[in-house]
């Protein structure tokens, strides 16, 4: 409740305790409510200043709570902190429902917007936006049906938080132990390591393996023992569907129903309906061609590919038992195990080998020294900044100039308090104050790395450096923004556009220039090999038809829950079997589950978005080709990509800023040349 006399006003962790978190949510709400009353209540007729201006700075220390708690909530979290999270929701939710809810606020907004007053650009899309918000949360249903909204918005809170902590749950419920060495044949010793001090950790002899990412992957892509790799492929495929109290099927369904009866409230005739409205892609037609048109593009290519896994699976001993030869079925959790070895017959290339290249602190370096060549902004940590876990860095961002422009915390490894997989997100978005002050962001970048060992310091793989690069784009799109307005600045942008800055990034991973600038073997100095990245670049479209198959089971699977219009009672497994038939290459026999642990869809924004992934690659493959031809370090083509595209937030509609930077519309040929589909 006091003001925050830090380094830039960043979050004072050390001070915060957890019986702080009830009374800042109690007195924020307190003071939003006062706030949002002096709006009504103000004798003045409703303009611009006194009502959408005056709504822009009300809930600050609200929104300063629930930032820090719901980022705690996935990257440091405990029983108590959930427990707490539990109690708050539905007064949270009641306070939201207060507002957006408010006939008078509206009527006050409605005036301004009716009399078209003269506004600069960001004023009119601001106006515009708060008005279609107020109209999509149910602000003109009558009373009845109003109530059953804010019960739905209680309901769906409540599940989603519920959901994850499932998730969470169970994941870190689930440890393999292994104690006879035999039985890892196949895993790199760097694995083994790792392994090893998994079981330290949990003062357990041999090694053990957990379902965060850097742990069970190996397992799938490197182990000899099958009955090992399909333990493995298994317990992460069965997360939350194996009955008890973190079941999430029921909650599936419950999802899926109240998000469906919150549109069809609002008069849609379902969920995607309703959240399509303001996507780059507009309706569910269109998402529905487009997902054809790369399913038709992929299978083929994606056949080949599994074709090619399957024969060398057989060639090299895949058999139906260990007696005869008669080639055995390829099973999910052999897959990767035999395109691991097609890759280095092809390319003799291995994701260890290039490990000792990709040391952390070095890719640190790389990744900020990218930014600093295209935009001549430069990171100076600074430990004055606390953080919330001592593994967690902070860094100030200065411009070209010399202007500060941000603070970036830095997450990398993963630990039994924090969700698994990676995201960005901000404890303050880039906004102008009352006064006109532009306050800068703090941003944040949260992954689970392979960790360091007690002989050996993080070492990544390069799709490791990929999620690296993925989440530091987001960073920069928070970090360079120039908006007047919080709720438009940084990643606050069309669903199906925000992650064209991360993609974007990603690109530079197997770009020979940017490898040469980091990439430096971390025992001996000595530069990656030319030959090295040559076979890694050669390599760089193998599996990429069969990933993008993947994806758009994904694709499938989300739109399948949200277009439906009428009431889900089906089997969650057999439901998601059939919805994302069409993208799968090979039979579906296992009791295995995604929808029970897919949080992007079901507690995230990706509800009926999950499409803007590869939505976006279009995009962000088409932006790429621009540097390809200009120089993959021009740095006039990186001014007009920050200037057009990575400050704006959502001052412009997304199609007008992608216009404004490439000349044109985006076109599909760069993401099929970058895929090997089209030569």
């Amino acid at each position: 409740m006091q003001p925050w006399n830090t380094v830039h006003g960043t979050v004072p962790f050390s001070k915060i305790r957890l019986e702080h978190f009830k009374p800042a949510f109690m007195k924020g709400m307190e003071d939003e409510d006062r706030e949002i009353e002096a709006i009504i209540n103000n004798p003045e007729p409703p303009t611009f200043d006194n009502t959408l201006e005056a709504m822009a700075h009300t809930g600050q220390l609200l929104g300063r709570a629930s930032t820090v708690m719901g980022n705690l909530l996935s990257a440091e979290t405990s029983d108590e902190l959930e427990s707490l999270a539990q109690e708050l929701m539905p007064a949270l939710t009641e306070h939201q429902n207060r507002i957006s809810l408010n006939t008078k606020l509206f009527e006050r907004v409605k005036t301004v917007y009716e009399s078209h007053p003269k506004l600069e650009p960001e004023q009119q899309t601001y106006l515009e936006k708060t008005y279609e918000a107020f109209i999509r949360r149910g602000v003109g249903l009558p009373d009845d049906k109003k109530e059953q909204l804010k019960q739905l918005s209680l309901e769906l809170s409540m599940s989603g938080l519920q959901f994850s902590q499932n998730v969470l749950k169970e994941t870190n419920a689930w440890l393999l132990h292994i104690t006879d060495e035999n039985e890892l044949s196949g895993l790199p010793e760097h694995q083994k390591e790792l392994a090893r001090q998994t079981a330290q950790e949990r003062n357990l002899t041999g090694w053990a393996f957990t379902l965060n990412a850097p742990s069970f992957r190996p397992v799938l892509t490197y182990a000899d023992n099958r009955t090992l790799r399909k333990k493995v492929y298994l317990a992460y495929n069965k997360l939350c569907m194996q009955g008890g109290e973190t079941d999430n099927r029921p909650l599936v369904s419950r999802i899926v129903n109240l998000k469906r009866q919150y549109a069809q409230l609002l008069g849609y005739p379902s969920y995607a309906d309703m959240a399509l409205q303001h996507r780059m892609a507009e309706n569910k037609q269109n998402v529905t061609r487009f997902i054809n048109r790369l399913l038709r593009a992929y299978r083929k290519p994606a056949k080949e590919e599994l074709q090619e896994i399957k024969a060398i699976a057989n060639e090299t001993g895949l058999t139906a038992n260990h007696n005869g030869h008669k080639p055995a079925q390829l099973k999910p959790w052999d897959t990767g195990y035999y395109a691991h070895k097609l890759q280095l017959r092809k390319y003799n290339l291995d994701a260890e080998m290039l490990r000792p290249y990709f040391e952390l602190n070095n890719v640190i370096k790389g990744v900020f020294g990218l930014a600093t060549r295209l935009y001549g902004i430069t990171f100076k940590e600074n430990r004055n900044i606390q953080v919330y876990h001592k593994d967690v860095k902070a860094y100030e961002v200065y411009d070209q100039d010399g202007t500060y422009l941000a603070v970036l915390y830095a997450d990398f490894h993963p630990r039994p308090t924090k969700k698994s997989g990676a995201w960005m997100t901000t404890f303050q978005d880039q906004h102008l104050d009352k006064q006109g002050n532009d306050l800068r962001p703090h941003v944040s970048i949260t992954m689970n790395l392979t960790k360091p060992t007690k002989e050996k310091p993080a070492l990544l793989t390069l799709g490791e450096v990929s999620t690296f690069l993925h989440e530091f784009g987001h960073a920069l799109h928070a970090i360079f923004s120039k908006c007047r307005y919080e709720a438009l600045s940084g990643t606050n942008v069309y669903w199906d556009f925000v992650e064209l800055p991360s993609q974007f990034m990603e690109n530079f991973a197997t770009e020979k220039e940017f490898l040469r600038t980091f990439a430096f073997h971390y025992e001996t100095g000595e530069p990656i090999p030319d030959e090295l990245i040559d076979r890694v670049v050669k390599s760089r479209t193998m599996g990429a038809a069969m990933a993008c198959m993947r994806q758009l089971s994904f694709c499938l699977l989300d739109m399948a829950y949200y277009t439906l219009e009428t009431p889900f009672d089906e089997d969650v497994i057999a439901f998601e079997k059939r919805a994302w038939r069409r993208a799968m290459l090979s039979p579906q026999r296992l009791k295995t589950c995604m929808s029970t642990q897919f949080q992007h869809i079901m507690t995230g924004g990706y509800s009926a978005g999950y499409y803007c992934y590869k939505w976006a690659e279009v995009l962000d493959a088409d932006a790429f080709s621009l540097f390809q031809e200009t120089g993959i370090f021009n740095q006039t083509t990186a001014r007009r990509f920050r200037n057009e595209i990575l400050s704006k937030g959502d001052t412009g509609h997304p199609k007008t800023l992608y216009r404004n930077y490439r000349g044109r519309d985006p076109q599909i040929d760069a993401l099929l040349r970058r895929d090997g589909i089209k030569h």
